[in-house]
């Protein structure tokens, strides 16, 4: 416990460190905002790992594994659970972090994402939106179901901050390509078929955005983008059991069916795979709801999807289409990367447990288009009224004349 008490001091002088640095970068930055995340966050980390000590935790077995006799940090390079284990190696065997310490590194890991998602909100959307009489960005910054999920030694933290940092870098990815790179080998490594959906969600951002971006530089990004994903090809196939397959549609379906059944035989599963394709949707974006809450988290978390739901909502307009058809290329990604990850996660969940977890990592592409729908919305309005202004003081001048 005294190793992580260490650790945490030293983890917050360098949070400082960084806090300094965005706010020399970004003169929207919030060091107060951002420490207040830090401590909020710590909390949730916490409040897990109190929930680990007393409950089954895939983290305990994440600490196990790094330590096998016999094994040489090399061996574990690879994807998925593999990479996780590569990640914590140095850190247990070279310099000796024990279970408690390593939950708040990787707990770390998951603030640092909400770093990066707070300044990719916030430098792609300067204007405030306030919902529910509250300011929709710290609402959305201090959702607790994020945190909770994200404040462990497991894929939930490492793969958070890889989007964030991805999406964060994508504006300028030319002075932020470490970033961007650095984002995109956590997102690969740790979920492959994420790294797909991210891949063609940029690819259709940059060729649909409503910017003015050169032939040359959307062929250079195409065909980066395009080279990756055919390098990772078969890793992602592999994730699926569909590596060397004559029919990846039917191996597919035969995949998420066995996946679907699996999962719906535990406590808090769903029959999901009799739902229609809305049902579905609707389950993995917006369940658990208090009616089908498993135990007392699920019903915290329903409190939660009743937000989720209730945001949802205020896109539910007409307009809504013609905004995405003119919208940037963050959002036209941001949206892609959701959906496509909802679609094919909704065919191999069946437990609400899981579920709860997994949305936890695109839930904020999700609200990003919200956010920038509601903001576009309010800059509309405003232009409107100036334009009415001027046009009548414009009047008033000829009338005088």
């Amino acid at each position: 416990m005294i190793g992580a008490l260490v650790l945490l001091i030293f983890l917050f002088l360098v949070t400082q460190a960084i806090f300094n640095g965005f706010e020399r970068k970004h003169g929207f930055f919030s060091k107060k905002l951002m420490n207040t995340l830090f401590f909020y966050h710590l909390f949730f980390a916490i409040v897990y790992y109190t929930y680990a000590l007393f409950n089954p935790s895939d983290s305990k077995k994440y600490f196990e594994r790094p330590q096998y006799d016999g094994w040489a940090w090399t061996d574990y390079f690879g994807t998925s659970t593999t990479f996780i284990d590569f990640l914590s190696y140095p850190f247990i065997n070279f310099l000796g972090f024990n279970y408690e310490m390593m939950m708040l590194l990787y707990a770390y890991m998951g603030f640092l994402g909400f770093v990066y998602a707070y300044l990719f909100f916030r430098e792609n959307i300067p204007i405030k939106i306030e919902v529910f009489k509250v300011d929709l960005l710290v609402l959305l910054m201090f959702l607790p179901n994020m945190h909770f999920w994200t404040a462990s030694l497991g894929k939930g933290a490492p793969i958070f901050l890889g989007l964030m940092m991805y999406a964060y870098a994508l504006k300028d990815a030319k002075s932020r390509w470490f970033t961007l790179t650095l984002g995109s080998a956590l997102i690969y490594f740790i979920r492959p078929h994420v790294f797909l959906f991210v891949a063609v969600g940029t690819i259709l951002g940059y060729l649909t955005g409503r910017e003015q971006i050169s032939l040359s530089r959307k062929l250079m990004i195409t065909s980066v983008m395009i080279i990756g994903l055919v390098l990772a090809k078969d890793t992602i196939l592999q994730m699926a059991g569909l590596d060397g397959s004559g029919d990846i549609i039917q191996e597919f379906e035969n995949f998420s069916e066995t996946r679907s059944s699996e999962l719906s035989k535990s406590t808090s599963g769903v029959d999901m795979a009799s739902y229609p394709l809305p049902l579905k949707l609707f389950t993995f974006w917006f369940r658990p709801l208090f009616f089908d809450a498993p135990g007392f988290l699920g019903i915290i978390v329903s409190f939660e999807n009743l937000i989720y739901l209730l945001l949802f909502f205020k896109i539910l307009k007409k307009d809504f289409i013609s905004f995405i058809r003119k919208s940037p290329i963050s959002v036209k990604m941001s949206l892609t990367v959701f959906f496509l990850s909802s679609l094919a996660l909704t065919f191999v969940m069946a437990n609400l447990g899981i579920i709860m977890r997994q949305k936890s990592m695109v839930m904020y592409f999700l609200f990003f288009v919200i956010f920038y729908y509601l903001a576009q919305q309010k800059y509309d309005r405003i232009m409107k009224l100036r334009r009415l202004k001027k046009a009548k003081e414009e009047a008033l001048k000829a009338e005088a004349c």
